[in-house]
């Protein structure tokens, strides 16, 4: 994710990074720009149209539907934001979940318990590497000592491995409770960090693998189309060769505000205006030794 200062907003006007809309668009605009010029000098030069043409009242039909459109984008925007919004408040529990099970693991195993204490250690944060690693859909490998916890050694890459370090999570505890290193209130008192592993990645995987219908997002890419090219039709008339300008901006504005939107429709990728997961990840394991070493 890019780290500003929005209070020096004077530097965006000048500022493009890699991911700025304009980089994208510039060879579209760049095409609607010939095309409003050809449609121009053709009604203009060529045709002699006159300024009581028919062609005029096109201006109409789009006054008409740029409510249409700006309602689109106004609910397309606020829909992928909100997508974006919830995956940071899911990894936002995902960190106070971390932190709540390894002050706990803290203060119930002892320290002369160096073993289990290593094994939460490291398998807490790591279950959010595996998370990010699975909404990401890269090749998931842990950095885990195998050689000192040979639990690890039943990890499965192919499977879902947020899963089953879950499940090595909750036998641990269980284990710690049947050989009677934990009593059944501590047990217990367990429960609701462990849980809330499977709830946060089940909701991360339902933004991830449930988009926007596509139905919805190819109408809107095919409004913006369509009303942007048969502006030049009707404002030639009124705005001479300047429409060429305009309708370039124009097509800027709104298809600007489309990609945007599937930029941020899914929060867990590695596009630069995405949540900054690595970034959480490695203070999930600074936080969780700090607590247990």
């Amino acid at each position: 994710m890019i780290s500003y200062n929005p209070k020096t907003w004077f530097e965006f006007l000048f500022r493009f990074h890699k991911s700025d809309t304009l980089r994208t668009l510039l060879p579209v605009i760049f095409g609607m720009c010939l095309y409003s010029a050809a449609v121009a000098y053709l009604e203009i030069e060529y045709w002699k149209l006159s300024d009581n043409h028919h062609l005029k009242n096109i201006t109409i039909m789009h006054s008409v539907l740029s409510f249409v459109i700006s309602m689109l984008l106004v609910f397309r925007t606020n829909t992928a934001y909100e997508r974006w919004w919830e995956g940071r408040k899911l990894w936002g529990s995902l960190v106070n979940t971390s932190r709540n099970l390894a002050v706990k693991m803290s203060v119930i195993l002892p320290k002369t318990d160096e073993t289990n204490r290593a094994f939460f250690t490291a398998i807490i944060p790591q279950y959010a590497v595996a998370l990010k690693n699975h909404l990401q859909l890269e090749s998931t490998r842990l950095a885990l000592d195998e050689k000192e916890h040979p639990e690890f050694n039943t990890i499965r890459y192919s499977k879902h491995v947020p899963n089953q370090l879950h499940q090595l999570a909750f036998k641990k505890i269980n284990d710690l409770y049947m050989g009677g290193r934990i009593t059944a209130d501590q047990y217990r008192n367990l429960n609701p960090e462990v849980q809330a592993f499977a709830d946060i990645c089940g909701a991360c995987e339902r933004i991830k693998n449930t988009p926007i219908p596509y139905s919805y997002s190819a109408f809107i890419k095919k409004f913006i189309f369509f009303y942007v090219i048969t502006m030049p039709l009707g404002y030639v008339f009124s705005l001479g060769y300047f429409t060429i300008p305009v309708v370039g901006f124009i097509f800027y504005v709104l298809a600007s505000l489309e990609i945007i939107a599937e930029e941020i429709e899914d929060p867990f990728g590695t596009d630069e205006n995405d949540l900054p997961l690595r970034k959480i990840c490695d203070n999930i394991e600074k936080h969780v030794k700090e607590i247990l070493e």
